[in-house]
């Protein structure tokens, strides 16, 4: 079986030559222009016309002149560093934050709604031209992202393996309880857990999940579920409506829901929010603008 014959493309060295030969008045001069010697320059012409196989310069006249196919090609060759050109200019926006996309994942409304807004703000005050995309997931999840590469950094509850991520603490959310504001529970300054045992109780299915069930277990309890449910709307209205009870994450709430109130609950249990990377040595310059960013105006430490 015949193999095809290797492309002899020109090199940039002979289409430089042959933008030079254009506002020359000869060879060995559009050659100087660009720091050539003569036999180089005569060498570098013939092997770009040999290479594509047609001669791009006229020998016969006097001065410079183009052949057909020469003529042809100078457009081309022209677009060619208009392209360098371009990724050049494009390079060195990238180097400079004037463009960019950062992908952040993010583990519930704690994070996406109430930690995360100020930092983007102020990162993108400092790099308008950065696209954000960020994607809500459970905090199992958004580990997993991580891990396989499909977001640099994430919003996650900490703490994770020191020697598998990176992490920024930013944030203590701590559970508290969701009573309706009729409850005979809702004039107390704290709701004992052991009060809310008798109670219908709405687990939530989102982030917070894990630390409402660690918390129960940890006291040798165990509530009466009757709804588990994944959106927090969802249990806040059934709440309102005098259907159960429920502890959720403090930070995930808004700051007043008709018909419910929220109170701090004994024993307690919180967790920490943090930003998360693989390692922070070897961010794309993008997020790593954002990791340094977060470093520098965060006021929680590890």
């Amino acid at each position: 079986m015949k193999h095809p014959a290797p492309v002899n493309f020109p090199t940039l060295r002979q289409l430089e030559l042959f933008l030079s030969l254009v506002s020359s008045e000869g060879i060995a001069s559009a050659g100087a222009k660009i720091g050539m010697s003569p036999s180089a320059t005569s060498h570098a012409l013939r092997a770009l016309e040999e290479g594509l196989g047609a001669e791009l310069v006229d020998r016969n006249g006097t001065g410079i002149k183009l052949t057909y196919t020469g003529e042809q090609v100078l457009p081309h060759i022209r677009d060619v560093f208009e392209s360098l050109q371009l990724v050049q200019a494009t390079a060195q926006a990238g180097a400079e934050l004037k463009t960019g996309l950062l992908r952040l994942g993010s583990f519930g409304a704690s994070a996406t709604v109430r930690v995360l807004p100020a930092l983007l703000q102020r990162f993108q005050q400092r790099y308008p031209g950065i696209e954000v995309m960020v994607t809500e997931k459970p905090d199992e999840e958004t580990t997993r992202d991580l891990i396989e590469r499909r977001v640099e950094l994430a919003m996650v509850t900490l703490p994770k393996p020191s020697h598998e991520f990176d992490t920024l603490t930013l944030a203590v959310d701590e559970l508290v309880a969701v009573l309706p504001q009729d409850h005979e529970l809702s004039t107390q300054d704290t709701i004992e857990l052991a009060d809310l045992m008798q109670q219908p109780f709405i687990l939530t299915r989102a982030g917070s999940q894990a630390l409402v069930l660690k918390l129960f277990a940890k006291n040798g309890m165990a509530p009466k579920v009757a709804y588990e449910l994944l959106q927090l709307m969802s249990i806040l209205e059934l709440v309102a409506a005098s259907r159960g009870v429920s502890i959720l994450a403090k930070l995930a709430l808004p700051e007043h829901y008709p018909g419910v109130v929220f109170k701090p609950i004994n024993p307690g249990a919180s967790r920490y929010i943090g930003l998360a990377c693989l390692n922070q040595a070897r961010l794309s310059p993008v997020a790593r603008a954002f990791w340094e960013d977060v470093r520098k105006h965060s006021t929680t430490r590890n």
